[in-house]
C-alpha cells in the first residue's frame, strides 16, 4: 500500500482502548547517560521488578493523542507538539526527566508509519496514541528514581461512548474530589484517575454516563466531566457563547478544550471561560439561557450533554438532543482532524515513514 491509498475500514466494535496495534518504541534514561537511543520493535509484555517504584509510589504521567487519516489517503497526527508539551511539563511536577520533543515526535512517526495500515476511510476510527513516562528502578527508598522508561504504543478507537453521537448523561459527585489547589490536577499523571474510578461507578450506579467533578474547596464550582473539559452554550444562532470553565490549575488544560476555543471564534460565536456553580447551572438550564453543553477531549471528540442528576435532582439541557452549536463545532474538528478544512495554525502533523528502526 502506498501513502496515498487508504484501506477500506471494516473493524468491529471493540472496546474503547482494547484493540492494541503491533508496535511499541521505547528509551531509557539514567543519571549517567541521560536518554538512550528511542527504539522500535514489536509490542510485547516486558518484566518488571516487583520493587519498581513507579509501582509503589506513582511517578508515572501519560499523555493520549491521534493520527487520524486524511483525505489524499496520508496519516497525520492532531498536534502532537503541544503533547509533547504537555508530557514534559508533567514530568517537572512529578520530579521526572522531561522527554525531549524532537524523541517525542521521532516515536510518533515511528508508531503511526509502522501501524497506520490499521485505520482505513471511516472517519470514526483513529489511531489513538498513548506515551508513557514510568519510574523503572528497582528501589523502595522514598525519592525520585535514577531510571525512568519512555514507550509509546497505539490502539485503534472508534467512539469513547459508542459509535452514535448520542447525548450523555452525567451525575454531580458531592463526596469526592478529583483535585485540590497546589496538587497534580493540571497535569496528566496515573494517579489522577485510579482516584476516579469509585465516583466513576458511583455514576453508572445513578444510571449516568460520566461524573462531574467540582471544585474541593468550597464544592459548588464545575471543573471536569471525568477525564473531559465541559463547555456550555448560552444563547443560540449567531448570538451564541461558548464557555468554558476557566483553568484555576485543578483542571486540565486540554488540547481539544483550546482547540475549540480557536475554532468557536472563527466560526463567528464568542468564546471565552468563566466560573459555573452547579445551582447556576441548573437554574440557566431552566430558564432557557444555557441551551447547551457538551464534553471534549482527544477520546471524546465533542460529545453533547443531554441530562445532569445532582443527588435527587435531575434537569434536562436543551431539549435532551445534540444541540446545533455543538454539532458544528464538531463537525469542524473532525474536517480539521481529516484534512477537509484549512489549518491555519499547523496543528494536523504529517507523519515522516522514515521513523525509527529496531
Amino acid at each position: 500500500m502506498t501513502q496515498t491509498q487508504a484501506p477500506v475500514s471494516r473493524l468491529p466494535h471493540v472496546e474503547h482502548g482494547a484493540q492494541f496495534t503491533d508496535t511499541l518504541v521505547s528509551a531509557t534514561w539514567t543519571p549517567a547517560t541521560g536518554w538512550g537511543p528511542a527504539t522500535r520493535g514489536p509490542l510485547t509484555t516486558f518484566a518488571m521488578h516487583p520493587g519498581m517504584i513507579g509501582l509503589h509510589y506513582g511517578q508515572v504521567v501519560f499523555e493520549g493523542l491521534k493520527a487520524h487519516r486524511q483525505v489524499d489517503g496520508s496519516m497525520a497526527v492532531f498536534r502532537p507538539r503541544d503533547n509533547a508539551l504537555r508530557f514534559q511539563r508533567s514530568a517537572r511536577r512529578l520530579a521526572m526527566p522531561e522527554v525531549p520533543e524532537e524523541m517525542f515526535l521521532q516515536a510518533v512517526d515511528a508508531v503511526v508509519a509502522a501501524d497506520g495500515h490499521h485505520i482505513g476511510d471511516d472517519p470514526n476510527v483513529s489511531l489513538y496514541l498513548r506515551p508513557l513516562l514510568f519510574a523503572s528502578e528497582a528501589n523502595l527508598m522514598l525519592r525520585p528514581a535514577n531510571e525512568y522508561t519512555f514507550m509509546m504504543m497505539a490502539f485503534v478507537a472508534g467512539g469513547f461512548f459508542g459509535s452514535a453521537v448520542e447525548p450523555v448523561r452525567v451525575w454531580v459527585s458531592r463526596d469526592t474530589a478529583r483535585a485540590f489547589p497546589g496538587g497534580t490536577g493540571d497535569v496528566k499523571c496515573a494517579a489522577n484517575y485510579a482516584g476516579a474510578f469509585l465516583s466513576q461507578r458511583e455514576a453508572q450506579m445513578q444510571g449516568c454516563h460520566q461524573v462531574v467533578w467540582l471544585d474541593a474547596v468550597e464544592g459548588r464550582w464545575v471543573e471536569e466531566l471525568g477525564g473531559m473539559n465541559l463547555f456550555f452554550v448560552r444563547g443560540s444562532g449567531a448570538d451564541a457563547e461558548v464557555l468554558t470553565p476557566e483553568l484555576t490549575g485543578t483542571l486540565l488544560p486540554g488540547v481539544t478544550r483550546d482547540t475549540l476555543l480557536t475554532l468557536a471564534t472563527r466560526l463567528g460565536y464568542r468564546s471565552g471561560t468563566t466560573r459555573l456553580s452547579v445551582s447556576q447551572w441548573r437554574q440557566e438550564c431552566a430558564d432557557g439561557t444555557i441551551t447547551e453543553v457538551f464534553a471534549c477531549g482527544t477520546a471524546a471528540v465533542v460529545t453533547p450533554v443531554g441530562a445532569v442528576r445532582d443527588g435527587g435532582t435531575e434537569w434536562t439541557v436543551g431539549d435532551g438532543a445534540p444541540g446545533p452549536v455543538t454539532m458544528r463545532l464538531r463537525e469542524a474538528l473532525l474536517d480539521l482532524h481529516h484534512g477537509k478544512a484549512p489549518d491555519p495554525d499547523g496543528w494536523m502533523y504529517p507523519v515522516s515513514t522514515g521513523g525509527l528502526h529496531g
